[in-house]
């Protein structure tokens, strides 16, 4: 409450000029097997304040692989596998606030998270303890400039208590498949493939392998293929020709 009647003893008009313009730092979390908490700040690095509705829902996988994600919203607090606190969030522009994440279901297995950081024109019922008349002058002011309010979404990887990686990689004639035997997500980062004079490289992307599951990737003659492998700590690189 503090933090919010500050914010409005700074901005008492809400004159913005420009939406704001959110950064919620990585797009991937990774909650350890013997951590219960993560704070994740969120910046704004726009001219305008932004009041942000954080949403959570869980990411279930089914037999196929195939996700979906089940809303957490509404589900009293002792239902819900992760709490985020706050779910209400004022950002003065070019500030910081942090957003505290506590997961207290099981930790048998691997579960995964969807947070949504979405930036709302602010409703006097809707937790940000705003008047009518301010909520109306915000909207007013920020439909004025003609903004967009961008959202930013991330996924939260809670790792069980007894956590173990393992994985291999093998490789076909056209094909690599990594393997994860392993009860947690592994990490393909900084993945491409160059020509092997290092030159002519795609662009790095990031995979990540489930537990219990595997991944297969094309390769082609005449490429050089490297990534960094991540089990939870350990890094290590790998590196093949097509």
């Amino acid at each position: 409450m503090k933090a919010i009647l500050m914010v409005m003893a700074l901005f008492p008009g809400l004159a913005l000029a420009a939406a704001p313009q959110l950064n919620i730092g990585g797009l991937y979390d990774y909650l350890e097997g013997n951590r219960s908490t993560l704070l994740k700040r969120i910046r704004n690095g726009g001219d305008g304040t932004a009041f942000i509705k954080v949403s959570v829902s869980e990411v279930l996988y089914d037999a196929d692989g195939q996700p979906r994600e089940v809303s957490l919203e509404g589900l009293p607090p002792e239902q819900r596998g992760l709490l985020a606190s706050p779910a209400r969030l004022i950002v003065p522009a070019h500030g910081l606030q942090s957003v505290r994440l506590l997961y207290r279901g099981e930790r048998s297995r691997e579960r995964y998270f969807r947070l949504r950081f979405m930036p709302v024109l602010p409703e006097v019922d809707e937790g940000f303890d705003v008047t009518a008349d301010q909520a109306q002058r915000y909207e007013n002011e920020l439909s004025a400039g003609v903004n967009i309010l961008a959202g930013y979404g991330s996924l939260l990887f809670v790792r069980p208590e007894h956590t173990q990686f393992l994985s291999r990689i093998t490789q076909q004639e056209h094909t690599f498949t990594v393997v994860n035997d392993g009860n947690a997500t592994v990490v393909l980062d900084h993945f491409n493939n160059c020509r092997p004079d290092g030159q002519e490289c795609s662009a790095a992307t990031k995979h990540h392998v489930l537990g219990n599951t595997h991944r297969v990737f094309d390769k082609h003659q005449g490429r050089s293929y490297q990534f960094e492998l991540i089990e939870g700590k350990d890094h290590r690189r790998v590196e093949f020709e097509g």
